[in-house]
C-alpha cells in the first residue's frame, strides 16, 4: 500500500532523514519508534506532503505521491493525524468532524459521521461542545475521528498516546485496533515502545534519522538491544 525508497530530507544545510525506506502492507499496523529527535515526525510529514524529500520515491496505492499536495494525497486514501492534534479549538465537535469531510459530499458526510461516533461514542455525547473544553483523551479521539472523516485508506498517526494517563493511553490504543480490524491500515509513530509494538505487526527503529533496524512487532520487542533502549530492560 505504502513504499518510501530512499527519503533524505533536510532542514537547511541539517541532514534530518537519511535514505529511508520503508513498507506498509495492506490491513498491517506498521509502527515506527525512536527517541525524541530522530526523525519519526518529519518521516510522516513528508509521506503526507507537508515536507519534501531531495530524493528517492513515495508510492501509495502505485502512485507516486513524492511531488503530490497534502489535499490531494487526502483525496486519494492518506490521512495524518498530526502530534499535538491540531484540532480546532473554537469549533464544537461536530464542526471539526465535518472539516474532516471537505473531500466527501452530501450523504457520504452523515454517513461517515455515524461511521465515527460508533468508533468513538464519547464523540457523540460531545457533539455540540466546543473542542477546547475537551480532555486530552477525547481532543485526540477527535483528531482520530476528523481524520477517519475522509474515509482513508491508510491512518497515519504521529503520538496518538502523547500527554494522555495512562489508562486513556490503553483505550486510544484499544480504538487503534479496531480501526485497524474495520479495514483501515495504520502507520504509527509512537514513543511508547512497548504498548506500540504489542499491537504492531512488523515495526522499524529510527535513531538519528536513519532506520537501524526492523522486523516483526514480536521480534522487535524481544531485542535485547530495543529492549535495553526503549522497552526499559
Amino acid at each position: 500500500m505504502l513504499k518510501v525508497e530512499n527519503m533524505n530530507v533536510y532542514y537547511g544545510a541539517i541532514h534530518a532523514i537519511r535514505n529511508v525506506s520503508l513498507e506498509v502492507l495492506q490491513g498491517e499496523i506498521v509502527t515506527l519508534i525512536g527517541a525524541n529527535g530522530a526523525g519519526k515526525s518529519t518521516v510522516l510529514q513528508t509521506i503526507s506532503g507537508l515536507m519534501r524529500s531531495k530524493t528517492g520515491d513515495i508510492a501509495f496505492m502505485d502512485e507516486n505521491i513524492a511531488a503530490v499536495t497534502p489535499h490531494k494525497i487526502v483525496e486519494r486514501g492518506l490521512a495524518h493525524v498530526p502530534e499535538g492534534r491540531r484540532i480546532f479549538l473554537r469549533m464544537t465537535v461536530r464542526e471539526n468532524l465535518e472539516m474532516g469531510a471537505y473531500t466527501r459530499h452530501g450523504s457520504e458526510v452523515q454517513e461517515a459521521l455515524e461511521k465515527v461516533y460508533q468508533l468513538f461514542p464519547r464523540l457523540l455525547e460531545r457533539r455540540k461542545q466546543i473542542a477546547g473544553t475537551l480532555s486530552g483523551g477525547e481532543q485526540q479521539m477527535l483528531a482520530m475521528g476528523r481524520a477517519l472523516m475522509s474515509r482513508p485508506k491508510l491512518l497515519m498517526l504521529d503520538e496518538p498516546s502523547m500527554g494522555l494517563a495512562p489508562i486513556l493511553v490503553e483505550q486510544i490504543f484499544s480504538i487503534i485496533e479496531d480501526m485497524n480490524k474495520n479495514g483501515v491500515t495504520i502507520l504509527l509513530v509512537e514513543q511508547n515502545a512497548q504498548i506500540a509494538l504489542s499491537i504492531a505487526d512488523r515495526g522499524y527503529v529510527l535513531e538519528t534519522g536513519s532506520i537501524i533496524m526492523s522486523g516483526t512487532g514480536h521480534e522487535l520487542s524481544q531485542s535485547d538491544d530495543i529492549r535495553k533502549a526503549y522497552l526499559g530492560g
